[in-house]
């Protein structure tokens, strides 16, 4: 009795998907912005969405490496759009965030212009302005 295991013989033929070559007049295939994720996976990644972009590229190149080339499109679309969240909050927060504070300085500093005649008042002043 042969109880090795997988028999050469029983193995199925890999069934491989593959597009004909760009330069038949096919679309070329998508890109999966792997870069574009690895980077803001590491330094930006604002609510893990670059962790998720990184997730949606890993797939669209499993995908694309495959042969099925719409899958591949639409985890790579999924990818982009999650890596421009990404990087779109990490670049906008905190400029907004700086903008407020700048404007908070201004605004404080004004007001405490505003307020230093009220700080040097003298209410036990000498009696000749009351005359």
């Amino acid at each position: 009795m042969d109880t090795s295991y997988p028999r050469e013989d029983y193995l199925p033929a890999p069934a491989h998907k593959r597009e004909p070559s760009p330069t038949s007049g096919a679309s070329p295939l998508p890109r999966d912005h792997l870069v574009w994720s690895i980077f803001n996976t590491i330094y930006m990644n604002f609510c893990c969405l670059g962790f998720v972009a990184l997730a949606f590229s890993v797939k669209a190149r499993d995908r694309k490496v495959a042969g099925d080339v719409e899958a591949a499109r639409r985890f790579s679309s999924k990818a982009r759009c999650y890596n421009a969240l990404a990087t779109a909050g990490s670049v906008v927060l905190p400029l907004l965030l700086a903008a407020l504070v700048i404007t908070g300085v201004v605004h404080l500093s004004k007001l405490a212009q505003e307020s230093v005649g009220f700080f040097t008042y003298q209410f036990s002043g000498s009696d000749d302005e009351d005359k």
